[in-house]
């Protein structure tokens, strides 16, 4: 599959079949998710992948009520939680580096990317879920202090073919040239 073709077409995923996601799959996606690009080489992810139907009944349940994405995720054979080591990202020699205190937002949301975008080529469905509560989500999985669960990525075989997605705003809209209030792209 062409990036271009994986860009446009990966979709968030909330049906899927009764498909178990392989051990060798969940490595491809994880190791996609290593090579993103971070603050400093910092690489401040973790992730923690589970498969116990238990704990993923316990992790949809720290879902915000009403959340879509439960039923997808009680469906899946697997959820990987996209966590965060904090401090790290954004700072140099613990010296806070930019004005943005959660710089492992952005780091983690380019892991996270890299992971479906992995999951799409492979014929995998997921929908990045981060309606939650995160500090009972964190507490679920025993992470140590200084480490965050940011989102659950429910993963399975899409049980609908793939649709087209919601319409994008035209560059002209959201691209400038010089500063903001310049002229639209040529």
């Amino acid at each position: 599959m062409e990036l271009k073709e994986a860009i446009l077409k990966r979709r968030s995923v909330r049906k899927f079949t009764d498909y178990r996601v392989t051990d060798g799959e969940v490595r491809e996606l994880l190791d996609a998710a290593r090579w993103a690009p971070s603050w400093a080489n910092t690489q401040a992810w973790e992730f923690v992948v589970v498969r116990d139907a238990a704990m993923i009944r316990d992790i949809a349940a720290t879902y915000t009520e009403n959340n879509p994405a439960t039923k997808c995720t009680l469906a899946a054979s697997v959820v990987i939680v996209a966590c965060a080591r904090t401090g790290v990202s954004g700072s140099m020699k613990g010296a806070k580096e930019t004005a943005f205190s959660e710089w492992f937002m952005f780091d983690l949301g380019l892991a996270v990317q890299n992971l479906c975008l992995r999951a799409h080529d492979l014929g995998l469905g997921t929908v990045i879920v981060g309606s939650m509560d995160h500090d009972a989500c964190a507490r679920l999985l025993d992470l140590p202090g200084g480490v965050v669960a940011v989102a659950a990525i429910p993963l399975g075989k899409p049980a609908v073919p793939d649709k087209a997605g919601p319409p994008r705003k035209a560059l002209e809209e959201i691209a400038r040239t010089e500063r903001f209030g310049g002229s639209p792209l040529p």
